[in-house]
């Protein structure tokens, strides 16, 4: 029996932030990101909350797998950037679809997210507990930016992407990987709220995103590649039988740098971080609905699905659609 993903579904905030915006209140200008990340522009949320994001793709990912939201035993949400500290965006996009038979939880993996998500949903299928399960990776990353840093803010958007999954005898994911490596988490970092109880005084401010770009990029140059490798190799494949390559939309230089070391062509490289930016969480499966809507997955091709970051976490999925 394998995991199936059955339908996919994706929700970007209206109000679309293009470079030359963000050159009109702050220290940068169009060439300078484009020539550095390959982004463009990104959304960023005005109105709209995480949950209403989540619950517009996960419409979209429902309707395509045509399952009704009672008829869900899981969702699992991957975010690091949820509405609220509780309840969980899971639990609240389960009050939202009317989900009321699914069990819910949260999983903060980063940028890896979707991907950790993913895999726990077929760890639950292929032991035969549950069958319907709706993974959602979603982010608000504006709320965590500082604007005032010019080489971190201007790589981030905010959106959402879902998948429905059940069980398959055919399609599905052939094989998985995961790693971590917290020695090195600090180079790309987000501290929490302080401790404030009686016994304990803290005056400190707002916490944002800080990032030491040059190690993150060597990190995803070096691990990722390896990642796809040892999930193609799993699965009993050669890396020429694999369609398509969906990678977390971080940066046009390591998404090209990953392909070169793996003797792919770009074209198997979908991207939408010109439009988009980095979505952590929401990336993979923003861009997987982006490809699925637009004809570009047949049924029985072969799919790379591939997560990394914060952490530092990284994971990859090799799949028939």
């Amino acid at each position: 029996m394998k995991t199936r993903i059955c339908g996919t579904g994706s929700a970007l905030p209206k109000r679309e932030v293009t470079n030359d915006d963000l050159s009109r209140i702050m220290d940068t200008s169009d060439e300078w990101i484009k020539s550095r990340t390959g982004i463009g522009s990104r959304h960023l949320a005005v109105e709209e909350t995480l949950v209403s994001l989540a619950a517009n793709a996960a419409k979209g990912a429902l309707e395509e797998a045509n399952v009704l939201p009672k008829d869900l035993d899981m969702i699992l949400a991957a975010t690091l950037s949820a509405d609220n500290v509780l309840p969980t965006l899971s639990c609240e996009l389960q009050r939202e679809l009317g989900a009321s038979n699914a069990v819910a939880f949260d999983i903060n993996a980063a940028c890896s997210g979707f991907l950790f998500a993913l895999q726990t949903a077929d760890v639950y299928i292929r032991s035969g507990q549950y069958k319907k399960i709706l993974v959602v990776g979603g982010e608000i990353l504006s709320k965590l930016m500082d604007w005032n840093d010019r080489s971190t803010c201007v790589l981030f958007g905010d959106g959402a992407g879902a998948a429905v999954v059940m069980p398959d005898e055919a399609s599905g994911i052939l094989s998985s990987v995961q790693g971590s490596d917290g020695a090195r988490g600090g180079v790309l970092s987000c501290p929490g709220r302080k401790n404030n109880n009686p016994y304990v005084t803290n005056d400190a401010g707002l916490s944002f995103v800080s990032m030491d770009g040059q190690e993150v990029y060597k990190f995803a140059v070096r691990t990722v590649p390896k990642a796809i490798m040892e999930a193609v190799e799993k699965a009993g494949l050669a890396m020429e039988e694999i369609d398509l390559f969906i990678l977390h939309q971080a940066n046009i230089r390591i998404i090209e740098s990953v392909a070169k070391r793996l003797k792919v062509p770009m074209e198997k490289f979908p991207t939408n971080l010109e439009r988009c930016g980095n979505i952590s969480a929401g990336s993979v499966p923003v861009l997987l609905d982006d490809a699925n809507r637009k004809g570009m997955l047949k049924r029985g091709d072969r799919v790379v699905l591939a997560g990394f970051g914060a952490g530092l976490t990284w994971g990859a999925s090799v799949l028939t659609w």
